[in-house]
């Protein structure tokens, strides 16, 4: 059986507020899904958001971890937007470096605590957006950040660059970061061994179009440089989960699951076609998605994870 990852603090009951109770709950319910190997982990700036001796206890054994710095990220941005790793401003980018060093010191307390290699890749993201005034963002800087972090003890953890929708004059950007060739271009630039990761919702936005995954992820691949590949959906229709947002929305109906998201653009033929691209030899593969309503049941977010999985398995 193959193993995936889920972000599944997307889908966590804990979205406004600290609830150990229903968040055991909820990690149970994850605990018991078969195929679930790992987590995509949100870092913010500490190991958890509210209590991190309960997260040691509670992540089971076996999961491995990787390691998102996009949510970090954006808190930051919204308090500096010339904070990134691709910022052309000095003090922008040095913010970024030294939020990634706080992000591999809690790699490092998750390896010690399990007592062997749990964080298996870290996804770095090319901030500051373009389109802001007064706010620059290039590839010479994004490769200069990439070339010092590699050169940093990562305890085997792969460096993946996570693509997000890019900027483009006369279109609204959710993301708005490097375009894919600019981060390849400061990748190679770097001289280091990172990576890139895709997400096929965000990909999907930055063109409005379900084919510009597939050109993207062949990309990538034909580079050398896929890592990683995390489903996760949209959809340019009004619906809970709003029109060309990257706001995690489930696939689409498939297989007779009973938790899902009519309107959404990742259908399972979809979901194939990006498998096929991406070809063996993933690091991470997996989803991520939020329930809606936001007052969900536990139900219906254990289950939108566990019908993910089912789907994935089946195509």
């Amino acid at each position: 059986m193959k193993r995936f990852f889920l972000g599944a603090y997307a889908t966590s009951p804990c979205e406004t507020h600290w609830d150990a109770g229903a968040e055991a709950a909820y990690w149970a319910g994850l605990a018991a899904l078969p195929s679930l190997g790992g987590l995509e982990y949100p870092f913010t700036g500490a190991l958890h958001p509210y209590d991190e001796a309960w997260a040691l206890a509670h992540l089971k054994p076996e999961w491995d971890l990787v390691l998102t710095l996009l949510p970090g990220t954006m808190d930051r941005l919204g308090q500096n937007p010339h904070f990134g790793l691709a910022s052309d401003d000095a003090e922008g980018r040095a913010a970024a470096l030294a939020f990634t060093g706080q992000a591999r010191a809690v790699a490092q307390r998750f390896n010690e605590a399990a007592g062997r290699r749990r964080v298996v890749a870290v996804e770095l993201h090319a901030a500051p957006r373009r389109g802001v005034a007064g706010v620059s963002a290039s590839a010479a800087a994004l490769a200069a950040s990439l070339a010092e972090l590699a050169a940093w003890d990562w305890q085997g953890a792969t460096l993946c660059l996570e693509h997000c929708d890019a900027w483009f004059p006369g279109q609204t950007a959710i993301k708005g970061f490097l375009p894919l060739p600019e981060e390849i271009r400061a990748i190679r630039a770097s001289g280091a061994p990172v990576g890139l990761a895709l997400n096929w919702g965000r990909s999907v936005l930055e063109e409005r179009d379900p084919a510009h995954v597939l050109d993207q992820i062949r990309a990538a691949r034909a580079e050398g440089l896929l890592r990683g590949l995390i489903f996760s959906g949209c959809s340019g229709e009004e619906t809970p989960w709003g029109a060309w947002q990257d706001s995690h929305m489930p696939h689409a109906p498939a297989f007779g699951v009973e938790h899902a998201a009519p309107g959404s653009l990742m259908t399972a033929e979809a979901m194939a076609q990006a498998l096929e691209a991406a070809g063996e030899g993933l690091v991470f593969l997996g989803g991520k998605m939020t329930a809606r309503p936001k007052g969900a049941t536990l139900e219906r977010r254990l289950g939108l994870n566990r019908d993910f999985l089912a789907v994935l398995e089946r195509i």
